[in-house]
């Protein structure tokens, strides 16, 4: 079933697939995260997604917290470098419920003093955790070398000297600046008629007044390949090798994801896994990623491996990325790796709220979201000349960046 559209005159956008069954997904995106953060407010994005559950003008926390769960929903929120999301999955006869609530949180919310020093705390061992988890913590890192003194390089927890002296005025003061209701979209999949769905966004959210922000995010651009060592007290040596990719828009965004998927996605037969992991035995993890954004993306391979054998697996996977420069993939070869990606994207969309969440994402920045049918039919168009043509704009050792975090053992 295609999608359907709605704007309000205030500009905030829906977007709505219906289904059949029991329970029901939607969600509020804003087109805001930790790119948008000046350098002072490093972590003020994933900061006010802690605390827009802790008090509104009308509900204490307790109340916030209790409108979905009590009647056996789930309700959450996430902050990524270029979105804010806060989401609900329900029974499909409280639509009415989760939509007042999003309405109430993201327009509403107070933001006490007392929550506002307790999520602290909770963001500051957050934030000593994730120091503390190597193979989580690389992720980070390498994009900070990657983007170097660009927004896009901050981690979106922040930092604990920044999260430490942010307050309430911090917040109000971003959200006025950042937030708008031309770059909201609230997104549905659920057992629910549009006709009705666009009547109880209208009730919630017709009333909040238009609001447009100059939101232009500076480009990235200027990148040069850097090379690092970091020495850390773990067992595994972890390093990652990448550059910088195409952005959300580019044609050549499913070519590369292709590629992507084909070196070290998900499955236990791609190229990488079968020759570090299964053939040498080299490496306890490597996979491959391709993260895009507004304006840019950054591909990048792990490995997490015993320090003897570090260089041997990138010795290994710089052999792996240079044959898919040189060699066209055969018609056999392309026709699996068609396969693969198609049916780890039909099982990834079978989740009603990954589709959810992903439509959302999408239509923040495009006029209209593909069906996974026309995905299907774009990935089943890709050649192998092309694959050779991206293989050779992306992998070119020359474009390749290095971190490497040195295990002491």
């Amino acid at each position: 079933m295609e999608y359907q559209y709605h704007t309000l005159k205030n500009g905030i956008r829906i977007i709505h697939r219906e289904t059949k069954g029991t329970i029901s997904h939607c969600g509020l995106m804003v087109n805001t995260g930790s790119r948008d953060e000046n350098e002072n407010e490093s972590g003020i994005a994933h900061l006010i997604e802690h605390l827009i559950f802790k008090g509104t003008t009308k509900r204490k926390a307790y109340h916030v917290l209790s409108r979905i769960e009590n009647v056996g929903g789930e309700l959450n929120a996430f902050t990524t470098k270029e979105e804010t999301c806060i989401y609900a999955t329900f029974l499909s006869g409280y639509y009415n419920h989760s939509l007042e609530l999003f309405s109430d949180v993201a327009f509403n919310s107070v933001f006490p003093q007392k929550e506002l020093h307790k999520e602290k705390d909770v963001i500051i061992d957050e934030i000593n955790s994730y120091n503390d988890s190597p193979d989580e913590l690389i992720f980070d890192d390498f994009e900070e070398l990657i983007f170097g003194n660009h927004s896009l390089s901050r981690n979106i927890l922040g930092s604990i000297d920044n999260i430490e002296t942010l307050g309430r005025k911090d917040i109000f003061r971003f959200i006025k600046s950042k937030y708008s209701t031309e770059q909201m979209v609230i997104a549905s999949v659920g057992n629910i008629r549009f006709a009705k769905l666009l009547q109880l966004v209208e009730n919630h959210f017709g009333m909040i007044p238009k609001s447009r922000k100059n939101n232009l995010r500076k480009p990235f651009i200027n990148y040069n390949p850097v090379h690092s060592v970091k020495e850390k007290n773990s067992y595994l040596t972890h390093c990652m090798t990448g550059t910088i990719a195409y952005p959300r828009t580019h044609p050549n965004k499913l070519p590369l994801l292709l590629l992507t998927n084909l070196l070290g996605g998900p499955a236990l037969n791609s190229r990488l896994s079968m020759l570090i992991r299964e053939k040498h035995g080299y490496a306890y993890t490597v996979e491959s990623m391709y993260q895009p954004y507004t304006d840019t993306g950054i591909f990048n391979i792990y490995i997490g491996a015993d320090n003897k054998y570090v260089d041997k697996s990138i010795e290994l996977t710089r052999k792996e990325l240079k044959s898919l420069m040189v060699t066209k993939l055969g018609t056999i070869q392309l026709h699996r790796a068609k396969r693969q990606l198609t049916g780890q994207l039909a099982i990834s969309n079978e989740s009603a709220l990954n589709e959810m969440l992903g439509i959302a994402k999408v239509y923040l920045n495009k006029p209209r979201v593909k069906t996974i049918n026309e995905i299907i039919t774009d990935i089943e168009a890709i050649s192998s000349e092309k694959l050779l043509e991206v293989a050779n704009d992306i992998f070119n050792p020359d474009k390749l960046s290095t971190l490497i975090y040195s295990s002491q053992e």
